[in-house]
């Protein structure tokens, strides 16, 4: 049986020239129902390719078959490209405490990394068990301080992971990102019942974990949200306007905003800037130093070539 009813789509997997893509009815929310699409060939999207993650409007729906069209493509919020996935609400950076053991400069370029994406950053730690009490308060404290509230997993207190995951029902989209090794597989394992991603091993030799995950796709925690299973990727090009770097340390962000502090020139970069205001003890800064005179570096690299 066909319809020429029109529904909103989110495309939750795409392989070769097919989507899956759930209907969603706005006046009837939690009765979503999949179809395998292709989209109308007379359709042109500019150019543009449809990502997981995207909203699509769908017709000539076979209810039969579960068979229908994307016939045209919403504007997205975002778009993240390694791993393509479009539309993310909240980033999670899971990081491992031990094995591989916790490493704060790539905890930081993973946060500025997820904060460039504008959307609610948060940050888990992953085998707190091999750590002790004491050594898990001293991060709480440490991640506090740079503006985050630390969520902590261990595999001996089951309702940390149920705190997570009420949590994550919450949001919209949801992703996992952070190094090899530190557990999202896992992780992703215990949230999707019935996924049974392959896990491999921490290498001794390099103490990182081999990448298992290998298709992007959209799952349902609840009738209004899903999480991304997505290939495990390592850091990526962190490329930002140097003049927005300030905007995403929350440290730097807070005395501008919430202390109102004022710098005699608006474009300041709080390095030695004639007139800079800004209280620098804060641990990040040394961090944020690195990036600015990294970013500059590349500028002129760019300006010779």
């Amino acid at each position: 049986m066909k319809t020429d009813i029109k529904y909103l789509g989110l495309v939750t997997k795409k392989f070769n020239e097919y989507f899956l893509v759930d209907q969603k009815n706005e006046e009837n929310f939690g009765n979503s129902k999949r179809f395998l699409c292709k989209v109308k060939k007379s359709i042109n999207f500019k150019d543009q390719l449809i990502y997981v993650g995207d909203e699509v409007v769908i017709d000539h729906i076979d209810l039969r078959s579960k068979r229908a069209v994307i016939t045209s493509l919403k504007k997205r919020k975002n778009l993240l490209i390694r791993p393509s996935v479009s539309n993310i609400s909240n980033i999670y950076i899971i990081c491992s405490v031990e094995e591989p053991k916790l490493n704060l400069s790539q905890v930081n370029r993973f946060l500025i990394l997820a904060e460039s994406m504008g959307v609610e950053v948060s940050l888990v730690l992953t085998k707190c068990d091999l750590i002790t009490e004491t050594r898990r308060s001293f991060l709480l404290d440490k991640f506090s301080k740079w503006g985050y509230k630390a969520i902590t997993l261990n595999l001996q207190k089951p309702d940390y992971f149920q705190n997570l995951l009420a949590e994550l029902k919450q949001k919209k989209c949801s992703i996992f990102m952070g190094p090899s090794g530190v557990g999202k597989t896992t992780l992703l394992n215990m949230i999707i019942p019935g996924l049974k991603n392959n896990t491999a091993p921490v290498s001794n030799k390099i103490k990182r974990g081999k990448n298992t995950t290998r298709n992007v796709e959209l799952f349902s925690l609840s009738n209004k949200s899903y999480i991304v299973d997505t290939p495990g990727f390592n850091m990526q090009t962190l490329e930002v306007d140097i003049k927005s770097l300030p905007n995403l340390y929350l440290e730097i962000y807070k005395q501008v905003i919430d202390e109102g502090i004022r710098c005699k020139f608006r474009n300041c970069l709080h390095l030695n800037d004639e007139g800079c205001n800004l209280n620098k003890s804060f641990e990040r800064y040394s961090f944020y130093k690195k990036m600015i005179e990294s970013s500059k570096n590349q500028y002129y690299q760019n300006q010779e070539d």
